[in-house]
């Protein structure tokens, strides 16, 4: 796949994750069947960055707007004008009262600065020494840092470096996605969701992809209580 030109220090984007043989195995399921059939193709790229950024960003993004959170981003890269994203060298080095200056908050602090140190002592891997580690390992071994949990892997194992095969059954979109597309009352647990989708597998990323287009689209129409919902499309 040709990559076009891009600005410098633009983080470029991966081809698709979902294929043919991913959509031509997830139609097995039924309730899948219809979703791809309602939705249209997978559009899910992942943005190719070290797992070090992408994990300062999460950090950056928790329980903030997203705006907001780009906001304290451009400021706190803006203390590094030397470098496209800073470094955990240089992060190591900064003086908190700048990061603070930025607009993170103190536990914040802390969690980025704990990110660099255990970059800089190996535990977070490099983009291309992940490619060698299978995702359990991973997940493992970065919710092991300050303030990354369960989730915050799972979306940087699917947005970052494009595994296919994750489910991130914890999201309340997931869940809601399958509740809309099967047509439950209730959300399924997240034990319950994830037997459901041993079934998916490999591709249960793209499977998770499409639970969460459904469960966006049924929040676009607006209808009456006890009214039956179909998606757009459908």
């Amino acid at each position: 796949m040709a990559v076009t030109a891009l600005a410098p220090h633009t983080p470029r984007a991966l081809p698709l994750v979902a294929n043919a043989a991913a959509l031509t195995h997830l139609r097995r399921d039924p309730v899948l069947k219809r979703v791809i059939r309602q939705i249209g193709p997978c559009t899910m790229r992942p943005v190719r960055r070290e797992p070090y950024e992408a994990l300062v960003r999460s950090i950056a993004h928790q329980q903030v707007h997203g705006r907001a959170a780009e906001a304290i981003l451009g400021r706190f890269i803006a203390l590094f004008p030397e470098e496209p994203f800073p470094s955990a060298t240089s992060v190591l080095a900064a003086d908190p009262a700048a990061l603070r200056a930025c607009g993170f908050s103190g536990s914040k602090i802390a969690a980025i600065r704990d990110i660099a140190e255990k970059t800089a002592g190996g535990l977070v891997p490099s983009r291309r020494a992940s490619a060698r580690i299978p995702d359990d390992t991973l997940i493992e071994r970065l919710t092991a840092i300050r303030g990354v949990g369960r989730w915050t892997v799972e979306m940087l194992l699917m947005f970052t470096l494009g595994r296919p095969d994750i489910l991130p059954v914890d999201d309340f979109g997931v869940r809601d996605g399958w509740r809309v597309a099967a047509g439950l009352d209730v959300q399924p647990k997240p034990k319950e969701l994830a037997a459901i989708g041993e079934a998916w597998s490999p591709w249960r990323s793209v499977a998770a992809w499409y639970l969460w287009r459904a469960a966006d689209a049924v929040k676009k129409v607006k209808l009456p209580a006890d009214t039956a919902v179909a998606l757009p499309g459908g």
